[in-house]
């Protein structure tokens, strides 16, 4: 297993990195989209889709209703002006917020949603709409100027999130005593969680010291901090919906890493909280 997350890993992280820096716009948002619908397919389990027909339709209805947001978009214009892309980047805010609640409650939580199939499909329209936008919002970022400036910010955002991952599974194997969310996710620790913490604020430092990210070093700070924590929130959402629908992974789409979803959780809900953040609430960038 350790063989095959090697592998895979080595040949995932430098294609992310080629996705970001060498497409165009439109080749990004194509892969993105394709990325949202494999997720979608994956979320057709936790909102109670056995059959694996039903959950192709729902991939497919995700991909149509991006396809039809993007076509909506005026050319030469930043997605985060647009109406439909500021509401899809607030509502982030305000579902991960929820989510935290859901997960802080879990198992009594779980009495309001688990019979309630449209309850969890919006719960994934939530979760993978808002990382659609955020994803296109930062990569386009002043494209005009500087084709690369959208994707250095979401190289960085992504490395915050694997180093808070990376961190928080360090620091939570030599100094894990204190269980974070037992009822959620039993491997997780409050030592982990500050061990993540402080290797997102030192990648913080080093990268803002490296790359011109011009913008204010405490916003910066500030921002990258909320988008590591709302990483972590995440990773236990999806914990939490994984535990509801009685499954280990959320497919076996990747091998030795489980599903799309198992991979970018923790992007789901880092990527459009760190846009909100620094595009419509601080307008940092």
């Amino acid at each position: 297993m350790l063989k095959y997350r090697l592998i895979t890993a080595l040949i995932l992280i430098p294609a992310v990195i080629a996705a970001l820096f060498l497409l165009p716009l439109v080749g990004f948002a194509l892969v993105t989209l394709a990325v949202c619908m494999l997720a979608a397919w994956e979320w057709g389990q936790f909102a109670g889709f056995a059959s694996y027909t039903h959950r192709v339709w729902l991939a497919i209805f995700c991909g149509l209703l991006l396809a039809l947001m993007l076509f909506t978009l005026p050319p030469y214009h930043h997605p985060v002006s647009i109406l439909q892309v500021r509401m899809s980047l607030w509502s982030s805010l305000v579902w991960w917020s929820l989510a935290l609640l859901l997960v802080l409650f879990y198992p009594a939580s779980a009495s309001l949603w688990r019979s309630s199939r449209i309850l969890r499909l919006l719960f994934g329209v939530l979760t993978i709409v808002p990382f659609f936008w955020g994803m296109l919002a930062l990569r386009q970022y002043d494209y005009e100027s500087n084709p690369y400036a959208g994707a250095w910010w979401l190289l960085y955002v992504m490395l915050l999130v694997w180093g808070a991952d990376s961190g928080a599974y360090m620091f939570g194997r030599l100094f894990g005593q204190r269980k974070l969310a037992p009822k959620v996710s039993p491997g997780k620790t409050w030592e982990g969680l500050v061990g993540g913490l402080v290797t997102s604020a030192l990648i913080s430092l080093l990268f803002s010291h490296y790359v011109p990210l011009a913008t204010s070093m405490t916003t910066l700070l500030v921002c990258s901090i909320v988008a590591a924590l709302a990483s972590v929130l995440g990773d236990l959402t999806e914990s939490m919906f994984k535990r509801e629908a009685g499954l280990k992974d959320s497919s076996h789409l990747i091998p030795g890493h489980g599903g799309v979803l198992d991979r970018i959780d923790s992007l789901t809900a880092a990527v459009p909280v760190f846009s909100c953040l620094m595009l419509l609430i601080f307008k940092a960038i």
